[in-house]
């Protein structure tokens, strides 16, 4: 049985699946991990999960199907994350991870005023926020002297796989693109001044596409994971691309929503010779998985975490929660939530944001307190596809992904939140699929690659309740106003919080 292996390391969890040929998954597994916040505002990762985990779950994958073919292997990871390596690959420090780690403003607001905004969108197509892979950079260099002194590599989930299973240095581009400001976004390269400027000692890594093949399993890798040396591996990408490969949300005018730890949405849309990439100042423009493409994305630094952490605060467990949250009803007996627990992304793209729970009173339940939660999630769905509309997406399509579209209430409530069908496929593993998908293309003869609708078409679409759109316009008004109405004071209490965490370097500690 010929089968690809995909394997995306996620905020959470790793997650493998094989799959064979026609797309039908043969096997998954998956290992938990936790992320580590020393510090309000950090958020990290010993990279070694990475590849523990990687090989893990090859190997359990190998052992329960022992007669599995493997053709060829995709990997995935969540990003844009920060992993500098010394010239023998060893960690200089644990990794910095995407938006959610927000420590870098200092070298954000530096970096601006050095270059100037208009320069930075010109050449990487977004400003610098808390999403920007440079600004991480400049925070070690400017910190940790120590670690610097040792970086010699950069890497994400994706590529550290992709290097230890192959031994490539490479990156893709819509990874690369999001190392804001050292890639050149039209001319898709990296921009040579500003990477000897801020990554001076970095060497750069090759630049490929997500679903080229960056090179084959090497004797080494093979004895460690048990997959055959020579194996094809494909470069990969972050997981919301992947993400979006798995679902077939990855044409001109689609979008894609991935319900996960973090809420993501990537829009889609091609190049046209002479015409600039979408910008928009308070959403992230990049490269695309695939050439000819180019994306505009956002994302909710919370989704599943909120909901996590909403259960584990009320040991309750998620259906009772849904069963309550449903009964709640709209409007959650008129508790509104902002869901800035870890600050906020896009659209506001505020670091200093947190989280408000407005209206609550001793007759509210903990089942409103969830309503809310969801509420507020597609709340944040709304706020960011109006954005993306008023920069000029044509939205056509909109496409469902990830675990938090097993639960039909959140599906129901951001369609109706938001006034968007959203098609559901049938499998919604998510990245790790996606990319044993772009894995069995880049190995298939010449006319037989597969076709993701295919492999996974659409079996679900969640329409939205016209009678509750006035309703949830009252909502999102009152929604933007909570957020305008307590950003000082919020903004004083963020400042509070990180004056009550000491900062040590990993020298000191």
């Amino acid at each position: 049985m010929r089968c690809t292996l995909g394997v995306d390391v996620g905020t959470s969890s790793t997650k493998g699946v094989l799959v064979a040929h026609d797309g039908t998954i043969v096997a998954t597994a998956t290992r938990a991990h936790d992320v580590s916040r020393p510090h309000t505002g950090w958020v990290e990762m010993d990279a070694s999960i990475w590849w523990d985990e990687f090989v893990d779950i090859a190997r359990e994958l190998r052992a329960a199907h022992p007669d599995a073919e493997i053709v060829a292997v995709g990997v995935s990871g969540m990003g844009p994350c920060v992993l500098l390596a010394d010239e023998n690959d060893q960690p200089v420090r644990p990794a910095i991870l995407y938006g959610v780690d927000t420590r870098a403003s200092a070298q954000i607001e530096r970096i601006t005023a050095e270059l100037g905004v208009e320069e930075i969108t010109r050449i990487g197509g977004s400003v610098l926020t808390s999403q920007a892979g440079g600004p991480k950079i400049a925070w070690i260099e400017e910190e940790e002297s120590a670690a610097w002194a040792r970086a010699r590599r950069l890497f994400m989930p994706a590529s550290w796989l992709v290097r230890h299973l192959t031994g490539a240095y490479v990156f893709d581009h819509q990874s690369a693109s999001q190392v804001s400001p050292l890639y050149d976004i039209e001319s898709e390269r990296w921009h040579a001044p500003f990477w000897g400027r801020y990554a001076t000692t970095i060497v750069q890594p090759r630049l490929a596409w997500a679903g080229d093949i960056a090179g084959t399993v090497t004797v080494q890798a093979s004895e460690s994971t048990g997959i055959p040396a020579g194996t094809p591996v494909i470069t990969g990408t972050i997981d919301a691309w992947t993400e979006a490969v798995s679902v077939g949300a990855h044409e001109t005018a689609d979008l894609m929503l991935m319900y996960g730890t973090t809420m993501f949405m990537v829009f889609t849309s091609a190049v046209t010779p002479g015409e600039p990439a979408l910008r928009t100042p308070s959403m992230w423009t990049t490269a695309g998985a695939f050439p000819g493409t180019r994306n505009l994305a956002g994302g909710l630094s919370t989704s599943g975490a909120l909901t996590t952490w909403l259960k584990e605060l009320t040991d309750a467990d998620y259906p009772q929660l849904l069963a309550e949250a449903e009964a709640s009803g709209v409007g959650a007996r008129g508790v509104l939530m902002l869901p800035y627990f870890a600050g906020e992304r896009t659209p506001i793209q505020d670091p200093d944001a947190r989280g408000v729970i407005a209206g609550l009173t001793l007759e509210h339940t903990r089942g409103d307190l969830y309503r809310a939660a969801l509420e507020a999630t597609a709340l944040g769905v709304r706020h960011n596809v109006e954005t993306m509309r008023a920069a000029g997406a044509d939205i056509r399509r909109i496409v469902a992904v990830g675990g938090g579209t097993q639960g039909r209430l959140w599906l129901q409530i951001v369609s109706d939140v938001t006034g968007l069908v959203q098609e559901v496929p049938e499998t919604t593993i998510g990245a790790s699929y996606g990319a044993a998908f772009l894995a069995a293309v880049a190995v298939a003869a010449e006319g037989e690659a597969p076709l993701i609708t295919d492999w996974n078409p659409v079996v679900e679409r969640i329409t939205p309740n016209p009678e509750l759109r006035v309703t949830y316009d009252t909502l999102f008004d009152r929604y933007v106003r909570l957020y305008d109405g307590t950003k000082s004071v919020v903004h004083e209490l963020a400042a509070e919080q990180r004056g009550t965490s000491s900062h040590s370097t990993p020298e000191e500690s």
